[in-house]
């Protein structure tokens, strides 16, 4: 690899990281604060919280990665027409197809990443996140006791006064009836919820029991600095049933899945799609690159050609990615889709790298940049008067 190939690889690379983490990481905390009630509605630790909402940052990653080449080779590329360093390079005699070998090298780096991110870590992450969110809402516990309200779980009565981060209850009250023989009241100033090998616990601190047992007319009274008061039959997360979409499935579940599977059954089309989608999205930072390329990459002496061409490239990447989108949506009732959006790839990227050889540069018409030019002129003289 030459000095210049290092040089470009370095940029692009580097551009691309800043813009992945910078919009994966904003649109992860607006995905996140979605998710706050985690902790103040149900009571979960910060922990959890990162942890549940972190296993999305993959499929975030994956999905903007293509953005954020296509953003990094459009800034390399116009920092070095800006510097008249493609004129430079064009002058000493390196062809289109010698200037583009080290974009295509950064390219393919971004494809591993991304078809590693899509068809190993993305589901991983996501059945993981499935799995959590299941047991999470399986639990009786997390999910029924609301702060100042009476929660009924057969004869026996909780309430709590609140929450706090980190699974602490406050202000519980407890009225157990599960024993014909006798029935007990717990006050407690605080709580919380602990799960063992021998099941789920409330540890309560600071209260006073009472048990009023049948034939005794008055209650016994009881003091305690800690008690544990067990609610195993309540926590039923281990017994939750966990169904993984297509999404969440592993690449060989794709290919070959069950035909007793009863979510198989019941949509096939979204397999076959899913697994299509984990092929494209490596191709797609392929066919970002050539198309950027082939717009920008040719030297030009004058900027406003070259904002003519990233206007137009723009557009052109947003009719390929929403064609995309619709095509993979199609796919799921009809499998001609599929071979629809494989044709496009090709038609594009090949298209792309047709200019690029001949080194076709995309000017803006001239009767457009009168035009243009005009109404500016007629809007100053307006403001003018």
């Amino acid at each position: 690899m030459s000095a210049i190939d290092r040089y470009i690889v370095r940029s692009v690379l580097l551009s691309f990281l800043m813009v992945l983490v910078s919009l994966t990481g904003v649109i992860w905390i607006t995905q996140a604060l979605r998710g706050i009630d985690l902790m103040t509605g149900q009571g979960q630790s910060i922990l959890v919280f990162l942890g549940v909402t972190g296993l999305a940052i993959p499929l975030l990653a994956m999905i903007i990665a293509p953005l954020a080449l296509l953003i990094a080779i459009m800034h390399t590329l116009n920092r070095l027409a800006t510097d008249s360093e493609i004129i430079v390079m064009n002058a000493a005699g390196l062809s289109p197809a010698r200037f583009l070998r080290p974009f295509l090298i950064a390219t393919c780096i971004v494809s591993i990443l991304v078809a590693y991110l899509s068809i190993q870590l993305t589901p991983q992450c996501l059945r993981a996140l499935r799995k959590w969110q299941t047991e999470i809402g399986a639990d009786v516990l997390t999910n029924i006791l609301r702060p100042g309200e009476f929660q009924r779980l057969g004869p026996l009565t909780i309430r709590i006064q609140g929450r706090q981060p980190g699974g602490l209850l406050i202000g519980i009250f407890i009225d157990d009836q599960r024993n014909p023989a006798e029935r007990i009241s717990i006050l407690a100033d605080r709580g919380t919820v602990q799960r063992t090998e021998r099941g789920a616990f409330l540890i309560l601190q600071d209260g006073n029991l009472q048990r009023f047992e049948t034939g005794k007319r008055d209650p016994a009274l009881v003091a305690f600095n800690s008690y544990a008061f067990d609610l195993s039959q309540f926590a039923n997360s281990s017994q939750a049933t966990i169904m993984y979409g297509p999404r969440e499935r592993a690449l060989g579940d794709l290919i070959s899945p069950s035909p007793d599977d009863p979510i198989f059954k019941k949509v096939p089309g979204e397999f076959r799609s899913e697994l299509n989608d984990r092929v494209f999205a490596p191709l797609y930072p392929l066919t970002f690159a050539l198309l950027a390329f082939a717009f920008l990459g040719a030297p030009r002496t004058t900027r406003q050609n070259r904002n003519f061409a990233i206007a137009l490239l723009i557009l052109g990447i947003l009719v390929v990615r929403i064609a995309g989108f619709a095509l993979s949506t199609i796919a799921v009732a009809n499998p001609v889709a599929i071979y629809l959006q494989y044709l496009l790839l090709a038609a594009v990227s090949l298209g792309s790298f047709w200019m690029i050889l001949r080194g076709f540069i995309i000017d803006a018409p001239t009767g457009l940049l009168t035009g243009v030019q005009n109404l500016f002129n007629r809007a100053r003289t307006a403001v003018a008067r």
